[in-house]
C-alpha cells in the first residue's frame, strides 16, 4: 500500500513540474490589478453553445481567387478567429494561397503555430530556414499538384511560383490567431524606423542602402 502511495505521490509531482502556461494568442497581454479596468482575455469571449447556429461554424471567401495584381504577384486570403469566429479555442486555422506567374508569399514568420501546405495548381518553390543553433540550414522543395509540406512553428519560411500559370494552395495552421512576421516589412518599415546604425552594424552594409531600404513602401499581400 505504501508502494502505490509513493508511486501516486511521484506521478503527481511529476505531473506537476512539467505544466505549462497555456499559448499565448495575441502578441502581448499586460497584467492589471484594477478589476475595473478595460477587460481582455488570452484569445475571445464564446457565445453561448446554446445559441450557436450553423453559419457559425461556415466561412465561403475561399471560393473567390486573390487579387495579385500588386508588387508580389501573391495574395493570402486568411481564415484566422478574427474573421472566422468559429474557430475560437479550436487551435486551427486556415489561409489561401494565390500566385501570379512567379509570385511569391515573401519570407515571414508565424511564431505561434506549424503551417501544412497543399498546392492546388501550379508549381511552387518552398523552403525554410533553421535556427541558429542548426546552422541556419535551408530546406527546400519544388511542389507541384497535390504535394504537401510543412513548415515548423517560428522558422523563416516562402513560397515561390515557379511557373508560368497561376498557382494555388491552402494552408493549415496549429494556431487560431497564427499572425505572422514579414521579415522585410519588419526590419525595414517599423514604426518608427530602426535606428539605421543598428541595421548598418547588422547586416554589414552602408547607411545609404539602409536608408533607401527604410524608404521604401512595404507592401502586405494579405
Amino acid at each position: 500500500m505504501k508502494l502505490f502511495q509513493t508511486l501516486v505521490l511521484l506521478a503527481l509531482a511529476s505531473s506537476c513540474a512539467f505544466a505549462s502556461d497555456p499559448s499565448p494568442l495575441q502578441d502581448f497581454c499586460f497584467a492589471v490589478n484594477d478589476l475595473n479596468s478595460v477587460m481582455f482575455v488570452n484569445g475571445k469571449f464564446c457565445k453561448d453553445p446554446k445559441l450557436a447556429i450553423a453559419d457559425d461554424f461556415f466561412f465561403s471567401k475561399f471560393r473567390y481567387p486573390g487579387n495579385t495584381s500588386n508588387l508580389l504577384s501573391s495574395k493570402v486570403t486568411i481564415a484566422f478567429v478574427d474573421q472566422f469566429p468559429g474557430l475560437n479555442t479550436l487551435s486551427i486555422a486556415m489561409a489561401r494561397l494565390d500566385f501570379a506567374p512567379y509570385g511569391l508569399n515573401p519570407p515571414h514568420i508565424h511564431h505561434r503555430d506549424i503551417e501544412m501546405l497543399v498546392v492546388m495548381e501550379g508549381t511552387l518553390h518552398v523552403g525554410f530556414v533553421t535556427s541558429n543553433q542548426l546552422n541556419n540550414t535551408l530546406f527546400t522543395k519544388v511542389l507541384s499538384k497535390g504535394d504537401v509540406f510543412v513548415f515548423p512553428q517560428g522558422l523563416i519560411h516562402y513560397q515561390l511560383n515557379i511557373g508560368q500559370t497561376t498557382a494555388l494552395a491552402f494552408a493549415f495552421l496549429s494556431s487560431q490567431n497564427p499572425r505572422l512576421i514579414t521579415i522585410a516589412n519588419t526590419v525595414f518599415g517599423s514604426k518608427p524606423p530602426i535606428n539605421v546604425d543598428v541595421l548598418t552594424k547588422a547586416l554589414q552594409v552602408d547607411d545609404n542602402l539602409i536608408n533607401y531600404l527604410q524608404e521604401q513602401k512595404w507592401f502586405e499581400n494579405h
